[in-house]
């Protein structure tokens, strides 16, 4: 049974996120029914992680099995891109070995939050408008305390099925992309709603509201309700997937 990566970008304003929900879009319903309509065929795919409600991914992998190789790739991306919505993007396909697989074998996620300190019609959808004043310095700090740790209880959702809270954090900076200041982070697995709940701590430390120790003390409690709220969905993007072949 032939088994095959696929490369893909998608615009999350309209899905529930990546994975499938009752009674809601999601990017993998959208793909899997579009790839089971034209292949012939009942297609389940395998993402390399979750993305919220909302969250973007400019690079995103997932693989699926088929009963009979694909006989052109390019054809078959070509023709999932005319039959699928304009947020949803194909693109690549390609076959791999039977056992190598988009979420287990990633080794490292990087999301990037966007933030827009001045008005401006281009980052209404795009971005977290925020126009007060940033102390980016004791943000970058408080992002630096993030290497000392492992467990992020503190910025997971409540509730989850997960085995463990553990992750390692591999990069965290700020950065300022022309009109936008951007937080990059890496890690090898993040929880769900964990970019959003560190970003919005960390903006609670550049308003001045948490000093460096209580930011400390924040991740130290694993208590969600210790730290700040998540910030909207919109601004943030899955930018990139490391696998140990690329």
């Amino acid at each position: 049974m032939p088994r095959y990566f696929m490369h893909l970008a998608y615009n999350g304003a309209k899905y529930c996120g990546w994975q499938i929900q009752p009674s809601a879009p999601s990017v993998q319903g959208e793909i899997e029914r579009c790839l089971s309509l034209k292949l012939g065929q009942e297609v389940s795919i395998t993402g390399c992680g979750r993305t919220d409600t909302g969250v973007h991914a400019r690079n995103y992998y997932a693989h699926f099995d088929l009963e009979k190789p694909i006989g052109d790739c390019n054809e078959l991306v070509r023709r999932l891109n005319v039959f699928l919505p304009n947020d949803i993007a194909i693109r690549r396909i390609w076959e791999v070995g039977a056992e190598e697989h988009a979420r287990f074998d990633a080794t490292s996620r990087t999301y990037h939050y966007y933030i827009c300190q001045r008005k401006s019609p281009f980052h209404l959808d795009d971005a977290y408008n925020y126009n007060g004043p940033l102390d980016v310095e004791a943000m970058q700090k408080a992002a630096d305390m993030l290497f000392d740790f492992t467990d992020f209880t503190s910025f997971s959702k409540l509730h989850t099925q997960v085995k463990t809270n553990n992750c390692k954090i591999q990069e965290a900076k700020w950065f300022v992309d022309n009109d936008l200041l951007v937080f990059r982070i890496t890690a090898d697995r993040f929880l769900r709603n964990m970019v959003r709940a560190i970003v919005g701590t960390l903006l609670e430390v550049g308003k001045g509201r948490m000093s460096l120790d209580e930011f400390r003390q924040t991740i130290e409690k694993k208590d969600r309700c210790a730290a700040g709220e998540s910030v909207p969905a919109q601004a943030l993007f899955l930018e990139e997937v490391e696998y140990p072949w690329c």
